[in-house]
């Protein structure tokens, strides 16, 4: 059902942010957000990214939901915050045009799958697991033993696979050729000044110059386009308690390095 007040609408620049790592609440949010944006006719979307990246499928499906709303008319420009890498950057490609600051961190190009090897630590103080499986590789990347030689194997073919159809998106989304991309595409991140040598990003600035061009695209006057915020995050209790900042952190790492174990990931981590 259209909105009611879609014709006010065409004269709105919409806006969504993506904040920290990318993961399942991050795709449902964001992806209900499109829709918003989508039914309200916007002609433009400032898409705000602030993120390390995050979970390879939920990269995706948010890139692929933004060139869906690109093929309905929207404009969409990418606006590069502090950090916008690995997965951010799968993200921010699907913007037709690409602002970032001259510091942003952005690049990580690459994937990485981690686990956590116990078995020392089970063996001294006497634990040990009784498996049984279906099939050779069921238990791979178990914690309680290393990696054989051919588990190892598989799970590179794994990340190959995954990192070539990073490539493919970046090169298309940037109009570069893949073996230009694959130059640079090896996990190092770049500031935004480098990555516009690159042709990572299209112009240097904040995200008032995004807001801009977005509007100039679209072809509304910058000066009175009025910006919509969609897909708030929802606000939680602990973020007003004192030092919920740093719980928050702590939470954040461990939740990469327990939930997203074993997970093939578009993620920077330092």
């Amino acid at each position: 059902m259209p909105w009611p007040w879609c014709r006010k609408s065409r004269r709105t620049l919409a806006r969504i942010a993506i904040e920290g790592p990318i993961a399942g609440g991050t795709r449902v949010r964001v992806l209900k957000a499109i829709e918003q944006v989508q039914q309200r006719e916007c002609p433009a979307l400032l898409l705000r990214i602030d993120s390390p990246g995050g979970t390879v499928g939920d990269s995706q499906e948010i890139h692929a939901a933004l060139m869906r709303l690109r093929e309905k008319g929207c404009r969409v420009v990418a606006s590069f915050g502090n950090i916008s890498a690995s997965g951010g950057v799968y993200v921010g490609v699907a913007a037709e045009k690409i602002v970032a600051n001259p510091g942003t961190i952005t690049g990580s190009i690459g994937v990485i799958l981690r686990g956590n090897d116990l078995s020392r630590l089970l063996k001294r103080i006497g634990i040990r697991f009784e498996t049984v499986k279906s099939g050779l590789y069921k238990d791979i990347l178990s914690p309680d033993r290393a990696l054989s030689e051919g588990e190892r194997q598989l799970l590179q073919e794994l990340i190959d696979a995954s990192y070539g159809q990073f490539v493919a998106a970046v090169a298309t989304g940037r109009g570069l050729e893949q073996d230009v991309v694959r130059a640079f595409a090896d996990g190092r991140v770049f500031s935004g000044a480098q990555a516009l040598e690159l042709g990572l990003v299209d112009v240097l600035g904040d995200e008032e110059s995004a807001r801009r061009l977005a509007a100039e695209l679209a072809g509304l006057d910058p000066e009175k386009a009025r910006t919509v915020s969609f897909g708030k995050p929802p606000r939680k209790l602990l973020g007003l308690l004192p030092g919920s900042t740093l719980m928050q952190q702590l939470s954040q790492s461990l939740s990469l390095e327990l939930a997203w174990s074993g997970q093939p990931l578009w993620l920077h981590r330092p």
